[in-house]
């Protein structure tokens, strides 16, 4: 059994570990979880003496494999959670994410497994995550950055990288979902504005909103 706080530093750890961090550096964990650097110092300290994380001086902190198996178990739950506000409970995408954070900490695995039975076993949430299944395998998409695309290039839409309210409100105002294609006819070389068939429309992306859309394109796909 691990406290909510405990919890919380094994998700972030696992989230930075999975934007590429080889060592999460201690700064980054204050900054995502908004602690003082003697707090998260403190904290790192007990998840190792639990064997949860290995953490050197120069190399930051990594996840053991059992603190790895920890994490994916509280991601499970956190997205089997957003997804069963949004389909049964008709939260919207924008709003499941601060309600799943507090549920991701209740204990019983036959609720959580229930839950998953419920919704069929599935394998993503509503912002395009890939959900864990029971034993802690986790499906890798062959995604990239909207941002990332060139002109020609076209696909689907198939995640978030920001899942904060009001990005998800923006994106319902343009119509922006998961699931929507998309066809890139000209891109700024200057600040990277794109010039983007999406919805049998035409709009004018910045950079900023492209680079927290992930999408596979029909090459990657292919």
């Amino acid at each position: 059994m691990f406290t909510q706080s405990e919890e919380n530093y094994l998700k972030a750890i696992f989230h930075l570990e999975q934007e590429g961090e080889a060592g999460v550096a201690t700064s980054n964990l204050s900054e995502q979880l908004q602690a003082k650097a003697a707090s998260v110092t403190e904290m790192i300290k007990k998840l190792a003496d639990k064997n949860l994380v290995d953490y050197q001086k120069y190399y930051g902190v990594r996840l053991t494999e059992n603190g790895r198996k920890q994490a994916l178990n509280i991601v499970r739950k956190h997205r089997l959670w957003e997804l069963f506000l949004a389909e049964h409970l008709g939260f919207k995408w924008d709003e499941v994410h601060e309600v799943a954070e507090q549920l991701e900490h209740i204990k019983s695995e036959k609720l959580i497994d229930s839950i998953d039975k419920l919704l069929g076993y599935p394998k993503n949430d509503p912002h395009g995550d890939p959900i864990p299944d029971k034993n802690g395998n986790l499906e890798k998409k062959n995604k990239s950055l909207l941002s990332k695309c060139k002109p020609g290039d076209s696909g689907v839409i198939i995640g978030v990288k920001d899942t904060s309210s009001s990005f998800l409100q923006y994106l319902d105002k343009q119509h922006i979902a998961i699931g929507t294609k998309f066809t890139i006819q000209h891109k700024e070389p200057f600040d990277g504005l794109l010039d983007i068939d999406i919805n049998t429309k035409q709009l004018k992306m910045s950079h900023k909103m492209a680079a927290n859309l992930y999408v596979e394109t029909n090459e990657s796909s292919s």
